[in-house]
């Protein structure tokens, strides 16, 4: 059996299967019964449209025979007597044919009866090839008495499928009946023999004379063995007559060198076959008589077994469909507390858990009412089922808190991260404007850079510990401000390229939650492209909100994992602290389902992959007025967009990150206060630059202080203005 099926569907196949086969039970053994005794209601039918025209046949038949044998030995009337005799044959022959084929004895035959019939028609149709060797004298006394045997022998045979149709007892007096009556039959055989060899037998008539006596004092033994007294009265008293003990005599005297006379054989056969033929009718009649009632009383016995049967076959059904009923509702009980527990309970006491909730176990978890009178295995269940909900309630309460607990010990750790970062920023603000040593100023922007990604990362951290970033603006900043930041918190800066796009701001309070976001995709693109191949920022304003793409040209995905990561950033799962691949991919699908941003993943017409990210509408607002400032020099991004301090570098025209290389910075003279300027082709590879002008005149220690005190000097005047418009907030 599947087991898929349900528990109603197994209890009931398991009722249902002994109660089909119970009642099968019922049915055959009523029909058996039931059949017995209708059949020997058809006794009666079978006895007067079959037995009782065929042995008059049998009868008719003997006599033809030895009216044939007195004509083989050659008697003076035998040819009258024949001819009557045959006639006589024929018309017994004639009513056995009409009484078989009347519709009430065949629909009262039996299908073997039917082929047990058709087998004494086809012995009967030889009488006329017997009867031409009886008249043509080619017949001799054993085969005329072997030809006309096998004719009431087929006739027998047919009493033994209507003795098959009785009960055992009737059965066996039918039996007896049947021997009795072939023992009859074999003793005419002996006189036909005798008769028709004129007592004057040669070897082979004592041979087939000493086989039929054997035969005869078996069947004539046996049925005197079956029957009861009452039927086998009158074989009894034939046994024990003086003629019957004086023929028996004579028979053994044919097979000795003395045998009787014909007419001494005559005298003494006559009258014993007289009187066996009256015993087997006999014997006949009291059977029949026997039959009816017995049909009646079976019949009646099957009838009242019948009904029990039903009755209790009935009583078993509703028993069984009760019981199963009771179980069944038991069962349902508890798979619809364990269906509610798994897809109700939990999941609400995890989602009250993780709004901070206070959980009652008892209310969350109550006891299963099973009922007094339940099923003890059932109550059990239930117990046991208790105690499993109610210690699953408890472990998910313990899990959740534990969850809780490790969250905000990352929260507290990157708090204390970030407070050391902005302290350290601070440390270096100060050190930056203080350094004299070009190399050594080099070197604390670098560490000014390193240091603002290692913000990022733990404000990373405080954001998939479920807190929010720390840092806050104010007014409305340009989203191409906000990529750049971002940029300049990536570690290799110099390969993002923020391409000019239509003006656009965002909201101050999104601006922190943002610049992580494009960060965290340009960090990203960057690590899985080639160190020589830029990542292109492109952003446009469409329908629905400003769309930004970051674009790098790497190897790019796989198919399936592209799809699995656009399904997570579709609908970002909880964060599992086990899960430590990607965490980039985590923090945008937080920050992206928090303001209700779009970051797909797709394809690079390069070979790469790009980022697709939708800012809504509701995250955008409509830039200030342009005030006119003086320009800003062009600083690394680590120094002039870093956010420790709460604060963007104001526009003043659009630039790229490779205009503010450190190499770039620093290859060109400056005297005084004099900004650097870009030297052309210093970031193209060897091969396509030009032949580069004779060297440069190298600077005087005095020049490179200048040069680096010019540019702290624009760094800070950039970063007092970017403060009186926004700031950092804990």
């Amino acid at each position: 059996m599947a087991s898929g099926r349900s528990i109603r569907f197994k209890i009931a196949t398991l009722l249902v299967v002994p109660l089909v086969s119970l009642v099968a039970l019922w049915g055959y053994a009523a029909s058996t019964t039931t059949g017995a005794a209708l059949n020997l209601l058809k006794v009666d039918t079978f006895w007067t449209g079959v037995i009782n025209q065929a042995d008059d046949l049998v009868d008719e038949l003997q006599l033809e025979r030895l009216a044939s044998a007195e004509r083989l030995d050659g008697v003076t009337n035998a040819p009258a007597a024949l001819a009557r005799q045959r006639s006589q044959t024929d018309k017994a022959r004639k009513r056995l044919i009409d009484a078989v084929e009347s519709d009430d004895t065949q629909a009262a035959l039996t299908h073997d009866m039917k082929i047990q019939l058709a087998g004494v028609f086809a012995q009967v149709d030889r009488l006329g090839e017997i009867r031409r060797g009886v008249d043509d004298g080619v017949l001799t006394p054993t085969r005329l008495v072997g030809d006309y045997a096998a004719i009431s022998d087929s006739v027998y045979r047919l009493y033994g499928t209507i003795a098959l149709s009785t009960d055992v007892e009737l059965y066996r007096q039918a039996n007896g009946v049947i021997a009795g009556e072939q023992a009859q039959e074999i003793l005419h055989r002996e006189h036909t023999l005798i008769v028709a060899a004129g007592a004057t037998l040669d070897a082979a008539d004592r041979d087939l004379l000493a086989r039929l006596d054997g035969n005869r004092v078996l069947l004539f033994d046996k049925a005197r063995t079956d029957l009861d007294g009452e039927l086998r009265a009158s074989f009894d008293r034939l046994a024990g007559s003086p003629g019957y003990i004086s023929l028996m005599g004579s028979i053994a005297a044919f097979n000795s060198a003395s045998p009787p006379a014909l007419d001494t054989w005559r005298r003494q056969a006559e009258p014993v076959l007289k009187t066996f033929n009256a015993g087997t009718g006999e014997a006949g009649d009291l059977l029949l008589s026997r039959m009816k009632p017995a049909g009646f009383s079976i019949l009646l016995s099957a009838g009242i077994a019948g009904v029990i049967g039903l009755i209790a076959v009935g009583f078993s059904i509703v028993v069984s469909v009760r019981v199963g009923q009771v179980i069944t509702k038991e069962l349902a009980r508890l798979r619809g507390t364990a269906i509610e527990l798994a897809e109700v309970r939990l999941p609400r006491v995890v989602a009250r858990l993780r709004r901070g909730e206070r959980v009652d176990v008892p209310r969350e978890a109550p006891p299963i009412v099973i009922g007094p009178n339940a099923t003890s295995e059932v109550r059990d269940l239930a117990t046991a089922f208790d105690t499993v909900q109610s210690t699953a309630v408890e472990a998910a309460i313990e899990q959740a808190r534990l969850r809780e607990g490790v969250s905000e010990a990352l929260r507290n750790l990157a708090r204390r991260s970030q407070s050391l970062l902005q302290r350290q920023l601070k440390l270096l603000d100060h050190m930056q404007s203080h350094a004299e040593d070009p190399e050594a100023l080099e070197n604390l922007f670098k560490l000014d850079h390193l240091t603002t990604r290692m913000r990022r990362h733990a404000e990373g951290l405080v954001l998939l510990s479920g807190g929010v970033a720390g840092r806050r603006w104010r007014g409305t900043i340009p989203i191409e401000d906000v990529l750049s930041g971002a940029a300049g918190q990536v570690e290799d800066y110099t390969r993002i390229r923020v391409y000019p796009m239509p003006e656009c701001g965002v909201s101050g309070s999104c601006v922190a939650d943002l610049m992580h976001l494009f960060a965290e995709l340009m960090e990203n693109a960057t690590s899985f492209s080639s160190p020589g191949n830029e990542v292109s920022v492109r952003g446009e304003p469409v329908g629905r909100g400003y769309v930004v793409e970051i674009e790098d040209r790497g190897l790019g995905m796989l198919d399936k994992d592209r799809e699995a990561i656009n399904a997570r950033l579709a609908s970002p799962p909880e964060f599992d602290p086990s899960l430590t691949e990607r965490l980039g991919f985590a923090v945008v699908g937080l920050l992206a389902a928090r303001h209700g941003i779009a970051v797909t993943l797709k394809p690079s017409p390069y070979g790469g992959t790009t980022a697709v990210v939708l800012v809504p509408t509701a995250l955008l607002e409509q830039l200030p007025l342009p005030v006119e400032l003086p320009e800003l020099v062009h600083l690394p991004t680590a120094a002039i967009e870093r956010e420790a301090s709460g604060g963007l570098p104001r526009r003043t025209r659009t630039t790229t990150k490779r205009d503010t290389e450190p190499a770039a910075l620093t290859a060109a003279p400056a005297t005084g206060q004099d900004l650097p300027r870009r030297v052309r082709q210093v970031n193209l590879p060897p091969k396509l630059k030009e032949p580069a002008p004779p060297p440069a005149e190298e600077r005087s220690p005095e020049e490179a202080r200048a040069l680096l005190s010019s540019l702290q000097s624009g760094w800070q005047r950039g970063r007092q203005d970017s403060e009186q418009e926004g700031g950092s907030e804990r």
